[in-house]
């Protein structure tokens, strides 16, 4: 099990953002990786964990052949782009945007007087030359929701080997995923093969069990 902490690893960001990142794979950052970050797994290329300042926002940007999951853990991002635009996400929001051969253009912006913290992730698709494409989720309360990633015959996801849960685990309960898995903590804090694992850790493990201390928050990405 290897776990990396997010405030071990350098801060950056751009325009009215500020992230740590904690995943980058070399088939996308090649030369530019920065030090302690993870390489991934399956298709998964990117994770940051990222606020935006006050009214801070991303400025008007293009993506091309890359899934974008943006994950809200607290306040509200308003959304301009070329797909779905003036979709509003709040706390426990998925936003997951496919943008395919054609691309997309987005600005997620942070209408509040106070920052915002969103997480996210790129997926690499497993077909290239999609059509460009938009979902949005609202995790559930307890247990896990697919937000990315099943099985081809399935419309509810974006379909694809690598999947995303995020799973929301209430204190004194567990949750556990076989084979190797990426595990982020966004809230909250537990146990994991012994270990004591708190928000903003990544873990990085095989038959992973997580014993929540606090009601907790978690991202997990795997292949089935």
């Amino acid at each position: 099990m290897k776990i990396v902490k997010r405030n071990h690893l350098r801060r950056g960001g751009f325009a009215g953002l500020r992230e740590t990142r904690l995943v980058m794979s070399p088939r996308i950052f090649r030369g530019q990786l920065e030090a302690g970050t993870l390489p991934g797994i399956g298709k998964c290329a990117y994770l940051a964990d990222a606020c935006f300042l006050p009214h801070g926002d991303t400025r008007m940007h293009t993506h091309k052949e890359i899934d974008v999951i943006s994950i809200m853990v607290d306040g509200r991002i308003h959304h301009e782009g070329s797909l779905e635009h003036g979709q509003e996400l709040k706390v426990d929001d998925v936003q997951v945007q496919r943008a395919g051969e054609e691309g997309f253009s987005h600005n997620e912006i942070n209408p509040d007087d106070s920052k915002n913290r969103m997480i996210q992730i790129w997926m690499i698709p497993e077909t290239p030359e999609e059509d460009a494409s938009y979902k949005i989720f609202h995790a559930q309360d307890n247990g896990r929701t697919r937000v990315y990633g099943g099985p081809p015959e399935q419309h509810d996801t974006i379909p694809a080997r690598t999947v995303i849960d995020i799973t929301h685990v209430a204190e004194g309960e567990s949750v556990d995923q076989p084979g190797r898995s990426l595990a982020y903590v966004t809230v909250g804090a537990g146990t994991s093969a012994d270990e004591t694992v708190r928000e903003g850790d990544l873990i990085d493990t095989r038959d992973f069990n997580y014993e929540a201390l606090q009601d907790s928050k978690l991202i997990l990405v795997y292949e089935i």
